[in-house]
């Protein structure tokens, strides 16, 4: 699929093509009001519109990401309100249907992230966005609403689980694959290494899409 991508907006990936092939077999209704967080380009808001909702709302914090989701979208004719800023503070209050997340998730490191590496640094056990997700959720879904995120499995993915049950859906890994470490991770082994979250000779990470449903009653 073409898609502008700027120099630092995060070029779509294994990631985000296994969400997008979990999004496909979930089983979404037509009509339904979605949310992608972390749009980047804009792809799974793309892939989203042929579930047929009802809306689409997309929020990113870099400026760039924004302006290409905001292309990408409308020169499909997609019609999609692109927000930029934390997402939790740009949808309080509302509620939606489907839930798309691909949040930074790359571990290994203290430092504040800026500028492209937003895209992907997550503190040191790369859960900064996804706890937050993990609180989030249960509160910004409506009854029955679903909620689609992908992971590295590095990023501890029995936590996900365990925080998404605690906080009321049901919740199961629905996809995996195992990929061989790009540009980001190659640099990071040394970090990975003293942290005991890779193996001396790992060069792959498995990816996991988890997905959390939340019951129509408590």
């Amino acid at each position: 699929m073409w898609l502008t991508c700027p120099p630092g907006v995060y070029l779509p990936q294994h990631d985000t093509s296994l969400l997008s092939t979990a999004l496909a077999a979930a089983g979404i209704r037509p009509g339904a009001r979605v949310l992608d967080i972390g749009c980047g380009t804009g792809a799974l808001s793309i892939a989203a519109a042929r579930t047929h909702p009802s809306s689409i709302t997309a929020v990113d914090v870099s400026r760039r990401a924004v302006w290409a989701a905001r292309l990408n979208t409308l020169v499909r004719g997609i019609r999609a309100n692109v927000l930029r800023g934390d997402v939790f503070e740009r949808v309080a209050g509302r509620m939606f249907d489907l839930i798309l997340a691909n949040p930074p998730y790359v571990p290994g490191t203290a430092r504040k992230p800026h500028g492209r590496h937003r895209a992907w640094d997550a503190g040191v056990d790369g859960r900064e966005l996804v706890d937050r997700l993990c609180a989030n959720a249960p509160l910004l879904l409506t009854p029955r609403g679903t909620l689609l995120v992908v992971h590295s499995g590095l990023c501890d993915t029995e936590k996900t689980l365990r925080q998404l049950r605690g906080g009321g859906l049901k919740a199961a890994v629905v996809a995996r694959a195992e990929v061989p470490f790009g540009p980001v991770m190659h640099g990071r082994r040394r970090e990975l290494l003293a942290l005991g979250l890779i193996d001396p000779d790992q060069r792959s990470e498995e990816l996991v899409v988890i997905r959390g449903d939340l019951p129509a009653t408590p």
